[in-house]
């Protein structure tokens, strides 16, 4: 079989590209770059955002002058279509914070490389092709690109041992879980003879929806996938993960890597496991309430801000997950407005943990933060919006995102999930507010300045704006969501 890359070949892959090409450019530049100056690289990182966000630009654009609604490439293996666009806006974004806020925390950590970002820009580009991808082969090939790249990543803190120990156990369930889709995935190849989703959608759909085989493929496909979003009973790895990968890759891999994990998952259970939708849907709910069961329960309990949140995070995915199980265009919709929400009011309360550390001090206690509210008031009330806005109150973006989810369930007549789910919602807001009254009403105890870095800062203000812009003013919002998920996987 004869394969020509054409020019369409080279637009569609061309955000791809772009990154690869920055990420090896700052590989090679760190060798004449000094000590002193390597903030040269998260430079040349910022600059390939910009390459990245016109190049995405362009794909938009020409799909809505064409009235096109998706543009094939690579013999079908890549489809560019609003869902993936829409994905890689919010990689676009993930990254491009993760950098800014990257400069001051590895000077204090005192491992300031360029590989570290080499391997951001390599990361985005294997969620690329997760958003894009429509071929089995292509979308392992970007799952792995994207974990490898975070291993790496969470154990760069050579000298501290919770980074190695973190690496390792990630590293091994991570092996574990790659094996289990690799099996589900020949079992597709194996009833479809084929690769490409829609041609397993169509093999499938001709099939006995309790066909033992389909089971098997179904079953061992959503574990592998059910590992990559921390989901209830798969989800062990994140909070040693959280807890001891540095703190920027800790809040780039709670937002960017969950959304890519999502964006895959909803391409798989939208497309080939569309037509047994009967059977796999109880067994999302029953996944989806034990994963916001633990994950709540688990939070309650931690002294650690990273766990807590580690844990906040598996909640959230059963949230999101509850989107997928409603299957309406209400839920649809609603898992767009989650992702988009939860990566700026995460990665929000995120990045106040990294502006704790300093060099007396690591700052991922609770106690850390107490009485912040005397010594920087404006420090203490970001992150009073962040906590609202996981905690689902309005007015901020988290009620948004949490009310298309409740309001899906209902009109699918999922009342047991929504009552479970409301009911959660309490819960985190015990735990968020431990951290409210530890900032607001504790002693304020000694300890070194904040790390008040202009990256920091950027950083918390494009959060917490995004995080009440969505709360207050969501139609544009709900727009671009309807339009890119929905219209996509219909």
């Amino acid at each position: 079989m004869n394969f020509q890359f054409t020019q369409t070949d080279f637009f569609v892959l061309r955000p791809a590209i772009l990154l690869c090409l920055f990420g090896c450019g700052i590989l090679i530049t760190d060798f004449f770059i000094e000590a002193r100056q390597k903030f040269f690289n998260a430079l040349t990182a910022l600059i390939g955002r910009g390459f990245t966000g016109y190049a995405l630009w362009q794909q938009q654009s020409y799909l809505k002058a064409n009235g096109l609604p998706e543009l094939v490439g690579l013999s079908g293996a890549i489809t560019i279509d609003g869902f993936g666009i829409f994905f890689n806006w919010i990689f676009l974004i993930a990254t491009a914070l993760a950098i800014i806020i990257s400069t001051r925390y590895l000077e204090i950590e005192q491992e300031h490389h360029g590989e570290y970002y080499a391997l951001l820009l390599f990361a985005q580009t294997g969620m690329v092709f997760l958003a894009t991808a429509t071929e089995l082969v292509t979308l392992f090939i970007g799952l792995e690109l994207m974990a490898l790249s975070f291993y790496v990543m969470v154990g760069f803190l050579r000298g501290d041992k919770r980074s190695n120990e973190a690496a390792v156990k990630y590293l091994l369930l991570g092996a574990f879980s790659s094996g289990m889709l690799v099996y589900g995935f020949s079992i597709f190849y194996g009833i479809a003879n084929s690769t490409k989703l829609a041609d397993i959608a169509q093999a499938i759909s001709s099939r006995d929806p309790k066909d033992p085989m389909v089971f098997l493929a179904l079953a061992t496909t959503a574990v592998g996938l059910l590992f990559k979003i921390a989901a209830a009973p798969f989800h062990m790895w994140a909070p040693d993960a959280y807890e001891g990968a540095p703190t920027t890759i800790t809040a780039y891999l709670s937002v960017a890597s969950k959304a890519a994990s999502f964006a895959f998952l909803l391409r798989i259970f939208q497309s080939p496991l569309a037509s047994v939708r009967p059977t796999w849907e109880p067994l999302l709910g029953a996944v989806a309430l034990l994963t916001m069961t633990l994950g709540n329960l688990a939070a309650i309990s931690q002294t650690n801000i990273k766990r807590l949140l580690a844990y906040s995070s598996i909640s959230h995915a059963g949230y999101i997950l509850l989107g997928l199980v409603s299957g309406n265009q209400t839920g649809l919709k609603g898992i767009a407005v989650y992702i988009l929400v939860y990566t700026f009011m995460n990665f929000g309360a995120f990045t106040m943990v990294v502006a704790m550390r300093n060099q007396k001090i690591i700052g991922d206690d609770i106690d850390d933060m107490a009485g912040l509210m005397v010594k920087r008031p404006a420090y203490a009330v970001l992150m009073l919006i962040f906590l609202l806005s996981l905690a689902g109150i309005p007015p901020t973006a988290g009620f948004l995102g949490k009310y298309y989810i409740f309001l899906s369930l209902i009109q699918t007549q999922h009342y047991y999930l929504a009552v479970f789910a409301v009911l959660y919602v309490a819960v985190a807001a015990y735990y968020y507010f431990r951290i409210v009254k530890v900032m607001f009403a504790s002693e304020a105890v000694e300890r070194g300045e904040i790390s008040d870095s202009a990256g920091i800062r950027v950083a918390l203000a494009v959060s917490a704006v995004f995080t009440l812009l969505i709360g207050v003013y969501p139609e544009p919002f709900l727009e671009m969501a309807q339009r890119s998920l929905f219209a996509s996987l219909r």
